[in-house]
């Protein structure tokens, strides 16, 4: 009698081999039946359908496998400096372990060192536990340009963190609001209104702006005589670290009249139907302010920025209470605080944070949010690369009551050219939806490489001297 023939199980789909099956048969169900196991019953019938190796490669194909973010750490902090973009503006790069990379800028005219200083206390840091980085090292920043390199870090941090998981900055910060971001620009001055309000009308016919800022300074009028009492010898320019209410320079009834026909000749152009705010009014005193806001009420400006230094909130108050025109401030306060307090006193009717000022995407979206409470809207000021202008679009999308953005160098023409991927930045008075991961946006190594800022050659060098700082940080006791 002929022995039976015992059949062996595969030990991956546990049922009876093929007699005679090759090795190579074998394998081949291995690698088959180990990618698609789970798939079972009719469902799974189906699935095999579906799941081809073309479809699997193409899953595959949208899911980042670059980074796995619980495991990433900060290895480097870089920096590389731009100038006439349209100013000295710091560009700063922060490295990982898995070569993911974030882009981030300190604020226009400010010092590099202001991110540098912070490199000893971001390596070995997760980059994705943004805010807690953010509160360890918020400390070294302050108002002014002062922040510029907290804010720059901040802006690394969310590109490297948007890059890990795959999303825009702004699904991080909570989704968008809007689907593009309304922009305005400042525009070079004349003293003749009607050349410059044919500049205005041009920003409305070729670039496609539906909001407008002009600078409306006594440097306009102060030639004439009989427009501004101040002291003997002295002009406008004097007084430029003076604070306005200490310089003993106000304008006359003849003064406001002057600036006063100067906005209606804009008016007459530009008709009544665009925004039209007002900047750079001159350091004059409070008084002089207000009968000055008062004049320009029929001219219906979106808004009066900065007539005296934000840190007076009772005299800002003050103003505002006295003119029917929004009175506007914030583009030099670094964190929330400071503009809730104005926004609770309602000391502004509107709020102006530079986000390279302000702490970042996450402290300004706060600071939107927490104004928004009180009744008051949120504009953002912005000058630097498309750098700091993707980060500022990725907050204003993510932002309620966000109004409008600066764009300070529309007139540049190789501005945009800094950057690869997202383009275009800007279009129509728009800046357009960014889909890309983190900021959304990479730097153009050569154009960038063209416009160094003098001082500053070197292109994103190795920075070992600043890897170690050995002080105790610690605030409390």
């Amino acid at each position: 009698m002929k022995a039976k023939t015992r059949q062996l199980l595969d030990p991956v789909t546990h049922r009876p081999k093929p007699y005679g099956a090759s090795p190579t048969a074998t394998l081949e169900n291995r690698r088959r039946f180990g990618r698609r196991g789970f798939l079972k019953g009719a469902a799974g019938a189906a699935a095999l359908a579906f799941w081809t190796d073309e479809n699997l490669a193409a899953y595959q194909g949208t899911v980042n496998t670059n980074s796995k973010p619980s495991d990433l750490k900060i290895t480097d902090l870089r920096v590389a400096v731009v100038g006439g973009a349209p100013m000295m503006c710091p560009l700063i790069r922060i490295d990982t372990n898995q070569g993911i990379y974030g882009l981030g800028e300190v604020r226009d005219g400010a010092s590099k060192n202001y991110a540098l200083i912070l490199k000893s206390r971001l390596l070995g840091e997760n980059p994705c536990n943004v805010d807690k980085i953010f509160r360890k090292i918020k400390q070294f920043g302050g108002h002014a340009r002062q922040g510029g390199g907290v804010c720059g870090v901040e802006m690394a941090l969310w590109d490297i963190a948007g890059k890990a998981y795959n999303v825009p900055a702004y699904q991080l910060l909570g989704g968008r609001f809007r689907d593009k971001v309304r922009c305005y620009a400042d525009t070079d001055m004349s003293r003749d209104p009607r050349v410059f309000a044919q500049r205005l009308k041009t920003r409305v016919d070729e670039k496609g702006f539906t909001f407008l800022k002009m600078d409306l300074g006594v440097g306009l009028v102060e030639h004439i005589p009989g427009v501004v009492s101040r002291p003997l010898g002295t002009t406008s320019r004097d007084f430029g670290m003076v604070q306005h209410m200490f310089t003993g320079m106000e304008l006359t009834p003849k003064g406001v009249d002057e600036m006063a026909k100067y906005v209606a000749a804009v008016r007459e152009v530009l008709s009544m139907d665009v925004p039209l705010a007002a900047d750079h009014f001159g350091h004059i005193g409070v008084n002089s302010c207000i009968r000055l806001g008062k004049a320009l009420e029929k001219y219906n400006l979106a808004w009066l920025e900065d007539m005296i230094p934000w840190q007076y909130a009772d005299l800002m108050k003050t103003i505002t209470d006295a003119v029917d025109i929004p009175v506007l401030t914030g583009e030099d306060i670094y964190l929330k605080e400071e503009f809730l307090k104005l926004a609770s006193m309602h000391a502004v009717d509107m709020v102006h944070p530079d986000l390279a000022t302000s702490g970042g995407l996450l402290e300004t979206k706060k600071i939107g949010d927490l104004c928004q409470e009180h009744g008051v809207a949120m504009a953002m000021h912005f000058a630097g690369t498309p750098v700091s202008f993707m980060a500022n679009v990725h907050c204003a999308l993510a932002t309620e009551n966000f109004v409008a953005l600066e764009h300070h160098s529309v007139d540049v023409p190789w501005w945009e050219d800094l950057v690869n991927g997202h383009k275009p930045l800007f279009d129509k008075g728009f800046a357009t939806l960014p889909t890309a991961p983190g900021l959304g946006v990479t730097l153009n190594d050569a154009v960038v490489k063209q416009h160094l800022h003098a001082d500053h050659p070197g292109y994103f060098l190795p920075t070992p001297e600043w890897d170690k700082d050995r002080v105790n940080d610690r605030l409390w006791s």
